[in-house]
């Protein structure tokens, strides 16, 4: 007898994490489904836990297995750990793109960008749009966030609809764009809503999130009591901040100078879109030196510590067009992203180093979370009323609250799943039915590896036992015909009683090789292994660190 038709859904990234988003949605019968896909983002890596590494991106083998049968790629909005891995891995993909005209734009401007990137053809699909792509009906719904034109998904099949939430919040006056459509959820709640898969990134918030016309009145409070100048960074992609920083200038007589290569990407797709119109042309960098004091607001790229980025380079005194200097101010309208707090206070200790006084969320509200707390989260499903949950978007945490609040709001089915879960939506009782390919990519300088490769740890063990390399040459008898050339990389010279690690190596080398028995020594692989072991133990004797230990053979 054959299996019915069944609704599923599998995230492969964003579950048990902030970023990295991608979830797949399948209708049919097993080995039979059509799929569609949500979203294409990364983190970021770099730090003690991914030396050298710029990107983390989801594995996607499984959208390659299933390649035939997928659809498309629907984006809900423009944010990096939404779409930033597109570039990088739609080359083996090569599906179908749908976004909404501002993500549309924003994406082929940093495509441009990007040396070398493939052309990617992305279908436009107006605000408020549909489209029907195999058994998938998907509504998009304008939905308030820290983007313009941020969606949620209504995707509807024959077993019932999901809402697929994107990132959102409930903020009535969101200054750029639309608020959250709530007639449109209302109706969906009405219509009967099978399964809601959510952001839980501040379910562990009480209360509500601030409106962003807020933060608007703050900057234009801030701006007006500055002596001096004032540098303002924030999220490149934050059109609405932007918006109320210009705004804020504007009533105090400011010229805004946009300095950052990002920032005035964001600004120029902005006004070609519309989100910028009746806001006076921003000046570029270089007319920085020319402008009065009291008269310009710099807005710089670098709210998370990026290294290149114009504010750090402003807090090293090293930017070529723009310095601050004692009775400036500077103010960070963002929230640092967990892991970047060390790259953020080292601009902090900068500036204050330069005499420039720092404001931030800490103690003056120039930023709000465009994501939903509690009572937030409550109201939606008032109107939606699911009769399934799903929390993802979220570190484990984040998912445990947001599943006991749905509960306790009186939802049916609450499904906890983590990356790679196969979670069966209809019909009949909800849960998770398989497992599903999943992991992580890393995106190191212009390659793309794999999370197992060997790479990735080996710098870290570099990074806390340096190496010892060995390079000996033998005669085809098995003789050393020198002595061995040893090499210290990350290994202190000496041992506590002032020996030399260099010369113990050799000295080990030598020894190890006269009392291998002849045939071995013959061999040059034997011989290598033979020195490996001997030279990292007889450091780590000495040191209590175990080096890496590398030995090059010869044979003459």
């Amino acid at each position: 007898m054959q299996k019915a038709d069944e609704l599923v859904y599998a995230p492969l990234g964003g579950v048990g994490e902030i970023g990295m988003n991608l979830s797949v949605y399948g209708y049919g019968r097993e080995r039979k489904k059509a799929w569609i896909a949500v979203d294409l983002g990364v983190s970021f890596g770099g730090g003690e836990d991914l030396p050298g590494v710029d990107l983390v991106m989801p594995d996607i083998r499984f959208l390659l297995e299933e390649r035939k049968n997928l659809l498309g790629l629907i984006l809900t909005h423009g944010h990096e750990d939404h779409f930033g891995a597109i570039i990088d891995l739609w080359p083996r993909l090569k599906l179908p793109i749908y976004a909404t005209p501002f993500t549309a734009a924003l994406f082929e401007a940093k495509r441009e960008a990007e040396p070398g990137a493939p052309e990617i053809p992305v279908t436009v699909v107006p605000v408020g749009g549909r489209i029907k792509l195999g058994p998938f009906d998907v509504e998009f719904v304008s939905m308030s966030h820290s983007f313009p034109e941020s969606n949620a998904l209504i995707i509807t099949t024959p077993l019932g609809k999901v809402l697929h939430t994107g990132d959102w919040k409930l903020d009535p006056t969101p200054v750029v764009g639309p608020p959250t459509d709530e007639a449109r959820l209302r109706r969906l709640g009405e219509e009967g809503c099978l399964a809601l898969v959510g952001d839980s990134t501040n379910s562990v918030r009480e209360g509500r999130s601030p409106s962003e016309t807020e933060v608007g009145k703050t900057l234009a409070k801030l701006i007006a009591e500055s002596p001096q100048r004032v540098a303002i960074t924030t999220f490149a992609s934050h059109v609405a901040r932007l918006r109320s920083i210009a705004e804020a200038a504007r009533a105090c007589g400011r010229e805004v100078v946009v300095v950052g290569r990002a920032m005035e990407r964001v600004v120029q797709v902005a006004r070609e879109t519309g989100h910028l119109d009746g806001v006076p042309d921003f000046r570029s960098a270089q007319t920085y030196g020319y402008l009065p004091r009291d008269k310009v607001v710099a807005l710089c790229t670098g709210s998370q510590g990026e290294p290149r980025a114009a504010l750090a380079r402003i807090a090293s005194d090293s930017h070529p067009e723009i310095g601050l200097a004692k009775g400036d101010r500077v103010i960070f309208s963002s929230r640092t992203i967990p892991g970047n707090e060390k790259a953020v206070n080292k601009i902090v200790n900068g500036l204050i180093a330069q005499g420039v006084e720092v404001l931030t969320e800490r103690n003056h509200l120039v930023h709000v979370s465009g994501h939903p707390r509690r009572d937030e989260l409550a109201e939606l499903y008032g109107w939606v009323k699911p009769q399934i949950l799903i929390p993802v978007h979220g570190e484990p945490l984040h998912l445990a609250e947001h599943a006991a609040l749905a509960r306790k709001l009186g939802v049916p089915n609450v499904v906890g799943c983590r990356n790679g879960d196969l979670v069966r939506i209809a019909p009949g009782a909800p849960g998770i039915v398989d497992e599903v390919p999943q992991g992580r990519l890393y995106k190191d300088g212009n390659l793309i590896i794999e999370a197992e490769a060997r790479t990735v740890a080996d710098r870290r063990r570099l990074g806390f036992v340096g190496v010892v390399a060995v390079a000996l040459a033998i005669d085809e008898t098995g003789l050393l015909v020198s002595e061995p050339e040893v090499t210290l990389i990350g290994v202190p010279d000496h041992d506590g009683r002032g020996r030399s690690f260099a010369d113990q190596a050799a000295a080990t080398a030598v020894e190890t090789v006269e009392h291998l028995p002849r045939a071995r020594r013959r061999d040059p692989d034997s011989v290598a292994e033979a020195v490996r072991r001997a030279v990292r133990g007889g450091i780590a004797a000495s040191w209590g660190k175990k080096p890496l230990c590398l030995v090059h053979v010869l044979t003459v």
